[in-house]
């Protein structure tokens, strides 16, 4: 039997699209006192993805066993309890003809899961016509469809990060009025927090000092509580062009920090940097590992590419081969530097490749480069950290407004939700380059087109 539910509010019946339960396994607990519904077209959805190796597999395969274990002994064509704070119940629905005066199949005259689901959700609306029934789907087009049909449409919204304009950037500029703290970490390469109390530090935060005669770039070291110089350092021939890349590489370079990420638009440097900062600590890691996943174009899967496995993979790593040349290319072909790097690619040293390929492997004294991770959920971002070991660090790059999945947007992706979450750990440090340094014509399409 249900929990008793407070009198001063209304119940709602959230009905749950295939998108949610494949983004969250444990969506189902995230609402409150209020119901769940799952039409039978979800199950039937879930159980095409319940094979493979990626995230959607595996939620959907833990969703399954929930169900299973939630309903032993009892039938899901009634509510059922669900073992949350607030209790709520869950239902199964069987019934997707639709209302009396709506039919989402007859209306939009083709029979695809998604018209079921509508047809679920005014099934409910005509049952429950004194409650609130509301689907959530991460599908932008499904929102729109139920809309039309008077259907209340929401996203889901756990894990979303509610404020983005107001997102960690990892930098600040301070303008001073004097130029006494920035001669101090000139002269001794540090100074005391509490020499400038303006300031409301975080750990591993990054700053500008400026005053109308000189500037500095500094760092806040929590765990000593003072402002530390950064310095402009090289990696593997690669330069710093400006602050936010001086920022970015010390970051890489520090071991006390184990976890970096690195945001910013097209051309900004993101995975060069990381790339030439790993390649610069290569003797400090056992292997390096430059990954992404792959999101195939038009929605097609990689199946209709023509060759092998790696002839169908290969187009989705030619960024990361593009930037592996331009270090390279610093460097004469018969010069010590482009021999090693060609050495560690051979030895599987340097290893780029689709990050499903990661899942299972050891990740112990690794540097892990995880390129266009704007393109993960926040449930894959944390399964990959969740399997570090000793000695590793991990780097994610990209572009939280570059999105390729349908499924994600700038609020909810595990790079958004990574920076929300970590910011003030001192295990983590994040920097937000800005400057476009690809070319002037890349900036100018960054910011006009």
């Amino acid at each position: 039997m249900a929990k008793k539910k407070s009198p001063s509010k209304v119940r709602k019946i959230f009905v749950l699209d295939t998108s949610v339960i494949l983004h969250d396994h444990q969506a189902v607990n995230q609402f409150d006192e209020h119901d769940v519904a799952i039409p039978i077209s979800v199950l039937e959805e879930l159980d095409a993805f319940k094979k493979g190796n990626d995230t959607i597999n595996f939620e959907a395969r833990q969703f399954i066993r929930f169900v299973d274990v939630l309903s032993e002994g009892t039938s899901l064509n009634s509510w059922i309890s669900l073992p949350r704070n607030g209790s709520g119940e869950l239902m199964v629905i069987m019934n997707e003809h639709g209302s009396q005066d709506s039919n989402a199949v007859k209306i939009f005259g083709d029979r695809k899961a998604d018209h079921l689901i509508l047809n679920a959700a005014l099934y409910l609306q005509e049952m429950y016509p004194s409650r609130p029934v509301i689907l959530v789907t991460k599908d932008v087009n499904l929102r729109l469809k139920a809309r039309s049909l008077n259907v209340i449409s929401e996203d889901y919204e756990t894990g979303k990060i509610k404020n983005l304009e107001g997102l960690y950037r990892g930098i600040s500029q301070v303008d001073l009025d004097d130029s006494s703290v920035i001669d101090l970490i000139h002269q001794n390469g540090v100074a005391p927090i509490n020499a400038l109390p303006q300031l409301t530090p975080s750990c591993n935060h990054y700053y500008i000092l400026k005053n109308h005669k000189n500037s500095t770039l500094a760092f806040f070291n929590q765990e000593i509580e003072i402002l530390e110089r950064v310095e402009k350092r090289h990696a593997y021939g690669i330069k710093p062009r400006n602050a936010e890349q001086a920022f970015a590489m010390h970051a890489l370079f520090n071991d006390a920090i184990k976890l970096v990420t690195i945001q910013g638009v097209a051309g900004t440097g993101k995975t060069l940097i990381a790339l030439a900062c790993a390649l610069e600590q290569r003797s400090n890691y056992r292997q390096i590992y430059l990954a992404r996943p792959i999101v195939p174009l038009n929605n097609k899967d990689i199946g209709f590419l023509p060759g092998d496995i790696k002839a169908k993979i290969n187009p989705y790593m030619e960024p990361l081969w593009d930037n592996l040349k331009v270090i390279q290319n610093q460097y004469s072909e018969s010069s010590k530097e482009f021999q090693k790097l060609r050495e560690l690619v051979d030895n599987e040293k340097l290893l780029v490749t689709p990050l499903a390929y990661i899942r299972g492997r050891s990740l112990a004294n690794i540097i892990f480069i995880v390129d266009e991770a704007q393109n993960l959920t926040p449930l894959e971002v944390k399964t990959i950290i969740t399997r570090a070991g000793e000695g590793t660090k991990i780097i994610f790059t990209g572009d939280i407004n570059q999105i390729d999945t349908p499924y994600l947007d700038s609020q909810s992706n595990g790079l958004s939700f990574l920076i929300d979450r970590l910011k003030g750990q001192s295990l983590y440090a994040h920097v937000t380059l800005e400057k476009g340094e690809r070319s002037e014509l890349a900036n100018l399409a960054n910011f006009l087109l």
